[in-house]
């Protein structure tokens, strides 16, 4: 049980990453591999104001607001230049961004790892606590599923929610309706780079040390989360992301240990030759 529920916590980080992934990749059509970057950004923010006495509260607060503006400098500096361009250039854009920022936090906090304290007392967990279950993973599994049911919500049924459903669908006959879709993508990055910054925080109550490389094999895992989910569906990356956090923990707790990073690859590939779109992804027709 206690590690089914370690699982769960594991998985809502991927699902939040994931999250990143997918949005911007159904609206935008662009794959953002230097998303996990950003949840780097925010541990180092995380850490930095941390070291300042401030709150935990405090330091979540100001990881977000970075992370947030952060995405949005990414997809105007980096990414709308290259509206219309091939998708080879919009990768390897990526794959820079993603290098510079890991060059800029080994520039500014070094290359070491650093140990990162964030203590949370909360009344509710610490009863939870008693059952034997880690406040790192009560606090993840809870916020997690809070954060992602408000963005189920505001994705369903806000006017900026309806607009990205219908970008994502089709992006000419949205803009023919007046729909901005240059501030829909923005508003996509700036909403991805939010959940990076609480998965981030999140990953730091799972591992306490930050480091540069520290979004890489998390980005990864959850970029693969949302190929199994269906890469552009948002039940899918949650799906994708709590099936792979499970499935690590269950491998993690038992003889198969060494070969986790096989198996969750493994079953990437077994589930693609299923299932080609992923558990929930659509087959999309092309038009000619």
């Amino acid at each position: 049980m206690i590690t089914l529920i370690d699982g769960l916590s594991l998985g809502s980080i991927y699902a939040l990453i994931a999250l990143g992934y997918t949005m911007v990749y159904g609206i935008a059509k662009l794959l953002n591999f230097a998303h996990g970057d950003v949840i780097m950004v925010g541990a180092y923010a995380i850490m930095v104001t941390l070291s300042y006495s401030l709150s935990p509260w405090v330091a979540v607060v100001v990881a977000a607001i970075l992370c947030t503006v952060l995405g949005m400098l990414i997809e105007k500096i980096a990414y709308k230049p290259l509206r219309g361009a091939s998708p080879l250039a919009v990768l390897i854009t990526a794959i820079g961004v993603s290098y510079f920022l890991q060059g800029a936090a080994q520039i500014i906090f070094g290359s070491q790892s650093i140990p990162v304290g964030v203590a949370w007392k909360l009344p509710a967990v610490s009863a939870i606590n008693k059952l034997g279950v880690s406040t790192a993973a009560a606090v993840t599994l809870i916020s997690g599923v809070i954060i992602m049911s408000i963005l189920t919500l505001f994705i369903k049924y806000t006017k900026t929610g309806r607009a990205m459903r219908a970008v994502s669908e089709d992006r000419g006959a949205a803009m023919l309706m007046g729909v901005n879709v240059n501030g829909i993508i923005t508003i996509t990055f700036a909403i991805g780079s939010l959940l990076a910054a609480f998965a981030g925080m999140f990953y730091l109550l799972q591992i306490p040390n930050t480091q540069p490389t520290l979004g890489a094999m998390p980005g990864i895992t959850a970029f693969t989360a949302a190929v199994i989910g269906g890469i552009g569906s948002i039940p899918g990356a949650m799906v994708g992301g709590i099936l792979l956090g499970v499935v690590e923990k269950f491998c993690l707790s038992s003889p198969l240990a060494p070969y986790t990073v096989a198996i969750k690859f493994s079953l990437l590939i077994i589930i693609l030759l299923v299932k080609p779109t992923g558990l929930l992804g659509k087959v999309s027709r092309e038009k000619v």
